[in-house]
């Protein structure tokens, strides 16, 4: 017996066109691990004009939107780059995990930091992103490696495990 087909998103990775679907992922993936502050500026050859975007600090609907977010990482952060490490795809969805690779402009300086997250995206019938959501712990990947908010942070974790 074949489990239940949700077919409330198109499947399109599951069609006759399975080689261009895959060859559309492997381009996003390749254009996150190699993303620069100029190909930023090529978001709309894999994002729909219409994208969604959603991590822990920001939830935005369009290419603008989107493209602001990348941006603002490149100005705030010294050398910001994506490995992904592994990915699943099914259907016209696929869930990427990744280590997010960076050094703080004004903390820590020289000292590379690494978040752990992963992205569900959801392609549309022309092998675009229309929805990405990031999913990682903001507070144990990033406000614990703060100065002061980082005591905080591990000092609530130690009482909660108490």
């Amino acid at each position: 017996m074949n489990p239940p087909v949700d077919r409330s998103l198109p499947d399109t990775f599951a069609d006759p066109a399975h080689a261009a679907q895959a060859a559309a992922l492997d381009a996003v993936v390749q254009w996150f691990e190699h993303l620069t502050p100029d190909s930023v500026r090529n978001l709309s050859k894999y994002y729909a004009a219409d994208a969604r975007f959603k991590d822990p600090f920001n939830e935005v609907t369009g290419l603008p939107a989107i493209e602001a977010i990348f941006t603002h990482m490149f100005e705030t952060l010294i050398a910001p780059r994506f490995v992904v490490t592994g990915r699943v795809a099914q259907g016209a969805q696929c869930f990427l995990t990744w280590e997010f690779r960076f050094t703080f402009r004004n903390f820590h300086q020289g000292r590379e930091q690494v978040i752990l997250g992963a992205s569900h995206l959801v392609f549309d019938a022309e092998c675009k992103v229309r929805l990405h959501r990031d999913y990682w712990d903001a507070a144990e990947e990033l406000y614990e490696k703060l100065p002061l908010v980082g005591s905080l942070m591990r000092w609530l974790k130690r009482r909660a495990n108490s």
